[in-house]
């Protein structure tokens, strides 16, 4: 039987998106998404934020359909696999690395809290596109998902 690799990320981009050409013309989009949870510590009997960073590659035309729309800020649902790899710098020295490979890009909506929609904006377009060519709700269902996780 094989094993599970999947992960599940909701979080806001730390920098514009970097478009890339690699050997053989190979197009990749790389992220560098942060994720923040809280929790309460019981020593400083207070509200903390860890903030996890991660990068985030998507490979060929999805990348290259999500470069133009996505930036600096952007609040996106990251689905896909890890990978770790090792190299060598160019001075020698051994380094290890993991990556989320993205399988799956939704735009969740803005950083911010959203504003009441005014009528004008209700009568503009209601979704937002994404890599895989279909279309969301630009404030999805999930956008609260970290809430509603059982774990």
């Amino acid at each position: 039987m094989e094993g599970i690799n999947r992960v599940m990320l909701l979080g806001n981009l730390g920098a514009d998106p970097e478009l890339r050409t690699v050997g053989g013309g190979h197009r990749v989009l790389k992220l560098s998404l942060a994720t923040t949870v809280s929790f309460f510590d019981k020593n400083k009997q207070q509200r903390q934020e860890r903030t996890e960073w991660h990068t985030v590659k998507v490979w060929g035309k999805r990348g290259e359909a999500l470069s133009p729309i996505l930036n600096k800020g952007a609040r996106v649902l990251i689905l896909g696999r890890i990978e770790s790899y090792n190299y060598e710098t160019k001075d020698g020295q051994k380094r290890s690395a993991t990556e989320i490979i993205a399988e799956d890009v939704w735009l969740a909506g803005s950083s911010r809290a959203p504003s009441p929609p005014s009528h004008a904006a209700a009568n503009r377009e209601q979704h937002a596109p994404v890599a895989n060519g279909s279309a969301l709700p630009k404030q999805p269902a999930f956008a609260n998902v970290a809430n509603e996780l059982p774990f």
